[in-house]
């Protein structure tokens, strides 16, 4: 089964930025996750437009916390945080929405999947700068997560290349990335870098 590579935006660039990395990527990527704390309701959609008139299919384009949006755009799904509608009541009203969760327990990554999450995003697995002070959850944990629940597990957090081998080895579906694709130097290569290591791995 292909190993996924979700990218997150950071918050750190500008829309017209975002957008021209995006476009360049995202044949090598499965998701893009708009994560702008900052925005309003036209600023994702005035990406999602350029997007999808830039060829990225909807099919890759996850919205953070804004289910009006991913449904007036009707665009892959909803990545859910801890302060956005709880996953429950979007199920009664939405039961085909596909929906993701951030989860840092195993514990928590059990009751998303119960509550009806169709995947979870485990992290942080190694110290990043995004989550100074934070100890790291660390690969042990991960490997827990992704034993205790039958949906996929996406790790995030300090994620390279390099470790790419040693996630996989837990089980996990695929990772999630976010200044070690959009603020590299070169995002193309970077992405590219990334598929390489996911599509290579033969570990099952």
């Amino acid at each position: 089964m292909r190993k996924e590579l979700h990218v997150i935006s950071t918050g750190m660039q500008s829309k017209e930025e975002l957008i021209e990395n995006v476009i360049k990527i995202y044949p090598y990527i499965d998701f893009i996750h708009l994560r702008e704390k900052n925005w309003r309701a036209i600023d994702y959609i005035e990406v999602i437009d350029s997007f999808i008139q830039n060829g990225v299919p909807k099919e890759k384009i996850i919205v953070n916390d804004r289910i009006d949006v991913a449904q007036v755009m009707e665009v892959y799904g909803v990545q859910l945080a801890y302060h956005s509608i709880p996953i429950q009541k979007i199920r009664k009203k939405i039961p085909n929405l596909h929906l993701g969760c951030s989860t840092h327990s195993v514990e928590e990554a059990k009751q998303k999947e119960n509550l009806g999450a169709n995947y979870v995003i485990f992290g942080h697995v190694f110290p990043t700068s995004s989550k100074q002070g934070v100890p790291a959850k660390g690969i042990e944990q991960l490997k827990q997560t992704v034993e205790h629940v039958n949906i996929p597990v996406i790790a995030i957090g300090g994620i390279t290349p390099d470790n790419i081998a040693e996630i996989l080895a837990t089980g996990a579906s695929g990772v999630a990335v976010l200044s070690g694709i959009l603020l590299a130097d070169d995002v193309l290569l970077a992405a590219k870098k990334y598929r390489e290591k996911l599509d290579i791995w033969k570990g099952g």
